[in-house]
Parts: structure tokens; sequence; C-alpha cells
């Protein structure tokens, strides 16, 4: 008969673990490893029980994950302890330390594993003893998991780094925004293990589910839709018009309050594009899975699939309301892993949008879709890639309603979706360009000759400089929120003969995602232009008429159409300005040194000409304000007047991180800046 070991207890060695799992900024609570890697559980033997002697003591090992383990579907498995450990499967090997009385268990676990909380008993001839929990991530240091990632630098960026800038704006003026993404944050990693347990897959069928979580083709699908809250209880409720009670979607610095508020009280009032793919990239990182934040400029939204964006205008060049929009920007995520189901050449960064926009099987989800699929052209290929390929190539089309029926086309352009798709450089805060990864260069061969095959009809032609009117718009040099500036209109006539025509020139609101708000201005003029010159119309932008129109992205949509009814000759120029913001000026008062206060002073000049209200600053960090947001409210700051104040908060761990800092009030909201931070001991 088998031995049986008499055992004290064990020790689950979680400060060496975590350390050679790269999970140590989890905290030290309990066991959290990475798959396909061995970890080492430690058993202390009771005093004068018999030694360990391979071969006669006979030992199996017992995991289970999910609510209904099973041997089918890989969320039960038992396996032998033996003289070595493999790198394909679960097994695990024995060694035994008589001066110690010790027996240390190396344990690894499959790289094709789920992901999840797992139980682990330990089982002599029946004799069954509970040896704890631990946590399973994806790994994207095991070159066997499909999330394995070849350069450290990366898995640095995409997998452990809290901190990111997510890029907002418009393509000519790009800013970064700082984010706390806090993946390690207490607390965070049992959310998101949670929003898996949420999705209704799940609900329907948690046994079919907890096996799929070995998949991150499937935790990233499941991810898109559960992070927003259109079909479920996600995480977050989208919001693009007036918002009046709940959260702005500026307000947010970080995702550990988004994520803990979801947990306490479910979906979290409100988030746009950025907050969706912030909190994505957030839990996706703290699964395992290499994750980046991606901003695509001039985002097409194509309702009717059929890769063009139509604008339509009647006679008199006012617009008609369609599907179809052009978002100033637009932001999702990119998540890298292998795509078994469409051959290694579609491995790589997978596009995720976790935006509700469109429904994908019935699901307001969008992805995982290749970046070479898209690049590509291949639209057959799962998931959504003709959604997000329109996203970054759709053309452009602006026909004008006549008073007959008939559509004519007067202006277009196969360059204005896709600009400037950008993302964080790896290892610094500044700003990568990486529309080459989503498209061949625009009016390049390659670039029609994929869009040709993925429309499957004759491309637009484009349009060439030839005779005829030209407009173009000319902005102003400042153009800070609260001043009145000046805008032109210039009409030039590359005709052989004079023309007349009425030419309007007028500007709007328009939030990020292209939706048209109240007007802020309108000039109008009846002009004779003679060959080969030019006429200037002028329209003062005054912070009385655009102050109340604008939204907290603070952009006006510029317009100028020309309208010559004799020759049915239409043309229009469209720009996209973002005022200025004012900056936060940030100051350390002192160094910073772990477990003691600092003070941080922070300044802002309101730039408007009205006093603002229910002014605050708010600061946030990683483990330098216990991972929570911390509030100044300061009341009113007149016109033209500094908001001041100081705020204290004690570091709680050494090293580099980031301080990110918000300015509030009624009128001038979401000012977002950051400093960095060195903690020293």
């Amino acid at each position: 008969m088998s031995q049986v070991l008499d055992i004290e207890r064990y020790d689950l060695d979680i400060k060496s673990n975590s350390r050679s799992h790269h999970t140590q900024l989890c905290g030290e609570e309990r066991l959290i490893v990475r798959r396909g890697q061995p970890f080492n559980i430690i058993l202390h033997l009771t005093a004068g029980s018999k030694d360990f002697k391979p071969g006669e003591t006979g030992l199996t090992l017992i995991i289970e994950t999910g609510p209904l383990p099973r041997k089918e579907s890989d969320t039960k498995v038992t396996f032998s302890i033996t003289d070595s450990t493999v790198d394909t499967d679960w097994s695990a090997s024995a060694t035994y330390d008589p001066s110690g009385n010790t027996l240390s268990l190396s344990i690894s676990s499959s790289p094709d594993a789920p992901i999840g909380v797992y139980s682990l008993t330990l089982d002599q001839n029946g004799k069954k003893t509970s040896l704890g929990q631990f946590t399973l991530l994806f790994n994207a240091w095991c070159p066997r998991d499909a999330v394995y990632m070849h350069s450290e630098t990366k898995r640095q960026e995409y997998v452990l780094a809290q901190h990111g800038q997510i890029y907002r704006g418009i393509h000519k003026r790009i800013k970064g925004t700082p984010w706390n993404f806090g993946q390690f944050e207490a607390g965070i990693l049992d959310i998101c293990l949670k929003i898996l347990d949420e999705n209704p897959k799940f609900v329907s069928d948690a046994d079919k589910d907890c096996s799929a979580r070995r998949n991150p083709i499937y935790v990233t699908r499941v991810l898109s839709a559960m992070i927003n809250s259109n079909d479920d209880r996600g995480v977050l409720v989208g919001n693009w018009g007036k918002i009046e009670d709940g959260t702005h979607p500026g307000e947010w610095i970080g995702s550990g309050g988004i994520l803990h508020q979801w947990a306490e009280s479910g979906p979290v009032c409100y988030g746009q594009c950025w907050v969706f793919a912030a909190v994505a990239c957030t839990v996706s990182r703290a699964l395992g899975i290499p994750c980046r934040v991606v901003t695509n400029f001039g985002s097409a939204h194509d309702t009717d699939a059929n890769l063009v964006i139509e604008n339509l205008y009647d006679e008199d060049g006012k617009r008609i309301s369609g599907g179809d929009s052009i978002w100033n920007f637009h932001v999702w995520v990119d998540s890298w892993m292998t795509r078994p189901d469409l051959g290694q050449k579609f491995d790589g960064w997978q596009t995720s949008d976790p935006t509700p926009q469109e429904t994908s099987e019935g699901v307001f989800c969008c992805g995982p879709a290749s970046l070479k699929a898209i690049k590509e052209g291949e639209l057959t290929l799962k998931y959504d890639v003709p959604f997000i390929f329109a996203e970054v190539n759709a053309d452009v089309v602006d026909l004008v309603l006549l008073s007959t029926g008939q559509f004519v086309k007067f202006s277009g352009s196969t360059k204005s979706v896709g600009c400037f798709i950008s993302t964080k450089t790896v290892g610094s805060d500044d700003r990568r360009d990486i529309t080459h990864q989503y498209k061949y260069a625009e009016g390049s061969k390659e670039e029609r000759q994929v869009y040709e095959k993925a429309q499957h009809h004759n491309k637009l032609q484009q349009r060439g400089e030839k005779p005829g009117l030209h407009l173009k718009i000319k902005l102003a040099d400042n153009m800070m929120v609260g001043s009145d500036f000046e805008v032109y209109a210039i009409l030039t006539n590359n005709c052989m003969e004079a023309r007349t025509c009425n030419f309007l020139f007028f500007a709007r609101a328009v939030s990020y995602k292209g939706k048209q708000g109240d007007s802020c201005g309108v000039a109008s003029d009846k002009v004779e232009v003679p060959s080969g010159e030019e006429r200037r119309l002028s329209l003062k932008l005054e912070y009385e008429s655009y102050g109340t129109a604008i939204t907290s992205d603070r952009l006006i949509q510029l317009s100028a159409i020309t309208i010559d009814k004799e020759t049915i000759d239409f043309n229009k120029a469209e720009k996209t300005i973002v005022l200025d913001e004012p900056d936060i000026k940030i100051e350390l008062l002192g160094e910073a040194n772990i477990n003691q206060s600092v003070m941080t002073k922070l300044t802002l000049l309101n730039p408007l000409p009205e006093q603002l209200q229910d002014c605050s600053f708010t600061v946030e960090g990683v483990s330098l304000t216990d991972s929570k947001p911390i509030t100044a409210k300061i009341g009113a700051v007149g016109p033209k007047q500094e908001a001041k104040t100081t705020i204290e908060f004690i570091p709680t761990s050494a090293g580099p991180s980031v301080l990110l800092v918000n300015f509030d009030s009624d009128k001038l909201k979401n000012i977002k800046s950051f400093l960095n931070v060195v903690v020293k001991e």
C-alpha cells in the first residue's frame, strides 16, 4: 500500500511565485500565476512523519475552475506528481528536503488552460487535502501561449504599464490625455473576473463559457460586449447627449473608480469611446492579454455597409440628416494574440471596439478583427472586419438633392477617413502613428486595389485640381476658449469667365462623433468673382455666441458653401477646429518619499470672460493616492483669475508613478494634465 504523507501546513510561496510570474504588483494576499509556467508550493510535513519516497508515495493533484468543473471541458484536470514537469500540459514534480521535512511541488499549468480562479487539491489514495486556491492568467512570457509577445519592452508596456496616453482632438491638433489603467490596483482583478461571470454566455451555459476562457479571441469578444451595458449589465452606459446626471465621460481619469462602482452598483453612467476603450484595456491587461488603446482620426460610421459616407445637402446648402457620419476621432483597443481560426498570416494585433455602435451576431460588440485582414480588405474573415475596414477606409461623397429628385455630386474625398491612427509609443509618452498597420498609403496603388476588392464595384474617381471654383478655410492663430477670433472662407475662380454665386459661411458646435449642435455664427453674401481672382468671407466667432453652444469637446465645425443655381455648380469646404484649453500648472512642494505626506500645488488661469462656478481639482495616481481620487473644491473663480489649491497625498510604494490631474467647473470641463513622480525610499 502506498505511503500517505501527514501534512502539517502548506505554503503557496506567493512572493517568489509572483516575482517569477510578473504578478508582484497584484500584492501578496493570494497566489496569482500565468499559464504555461511552473509555480511552487511547499508542503510542511508533520514532525515524526515518514519520509517522502518517490515511487512509494502516490500523489495526485486535482485542479478545478468554474461552478461545474468537468474533465471533458478541461475545467477539471487530474494529474500525478512525477519526476519532472512538461511545458505542454498540466504536470507536477516533487523535491523532498529531509533537513526541513518539506516537500516542494513544482506545478506547471497548460499554456492552453482556461483562465480563472482554481482550487488545488492533493489526493493521496483517496485522502484529499485542500492546498488552497490560485488565479491563472494569460501569459505573454510563454512561447506556447496564444498571447505570447517576443519583446520584453512591449510586454512591459502592453501588459504591465498602469499609465498611458489616449489621443483625442482632430487630426491637425492631436492632444494626449493621461489615463490611469490601474490593472493591479486592489480588487481590480476580482472585478475583471466578475465581468466574465456576469456575461450572458456564462449565465446561459457556465460550463461552455468557462471552458472557452482558454481562448483570448473568445475572452476579447466577451469583453467587447460587457464593457458596454446595451445588452446586459455591462460596465458603462454610453451617453453622447446632454448629461444632467451621473459622471460626465470627460471627468474620468482612470478605470479603477469605474470598475469599483460597477462591482458595487451595476452599470456606470457615463462613458464615451475613449472611456470604453480605456476600461477594456485595463481589463485585458489585468487578465494578461497584451493591449493598447488606439485612436482613429476621421473615423467613418458606415451604417449601410457600402464603404461610402454620403453627406446630403439641399439646394440651399442645408445639411440633410442621414445615417452615415464621420467622427472627428474614435477610440478602440488592439489586443495581441494568434488567430488559429484564420491562419498564421493573421496573427498579431486584433482590433476590438467596446463602444456600442452596431450589433454583431445580435449583440453590441465588435471584433476581434485582425489588423492584417483589415489592411488587406479581407472582409469575409471574422469578426466584424467590414465595419472596421470602413472606419479607416471609407470614401466620402457630398451630394446635392435637386428639386427634380436628382442627386448631384459636388465634392468628395478618398483621403479624409482613417488619418493619423495613433497609440502611445512603447516606453515613452510620445505619440506613435500606426496608420500603416491598418492601411496602405493613401492614394497608393495598393490602397486603391484593396478598396476596389472590398467594395466590389468600380472605384469612385478621384477629383484632381481642374478649372472651376475652389474654396478653402483659413483659421486664426489664437483660438483659446473664451476668446473672440475671426476665420475666413476664401473663394478662388479658376474659370476663364467671371462667376456669380451665393457664398455661405457658417459655424456650428459639433461633438467628437460628428453630431452637429447649435449655431455659433453665420455669414452670407452674393459675390461676383472675376476670372483669376478671389473673394473672402469673414466670420467672427464670439464667445458670447459659441460659449453656450459648444460641448466639453470644445469643437466647432466650419462649413463654406458656394451655390450657382444657373450652372448647377456647388462647392464646399469644411474644417473642424478644436479650441485651445488652458494649461494646469503642477508643482510638487518637496520630494516624494514613501509613506510621507507631500503637497502638490495646482494652478489654472480662467480664460473665460465670465466667472466659473463649482471649480475643483482632482488628483489620482497608482501608489500615490491609495488608488482613489482626491478632490479639492475651490468654489468660484472670476474671469481671467487663477484657480489655485494644494492637495496632500501619501505615496505608498517607491519607484516611478504618474500623478493625473483634472480640473472641472460649470463652464470649463475636463481639463487634464499629469506629472511624472519618482517616489524615493
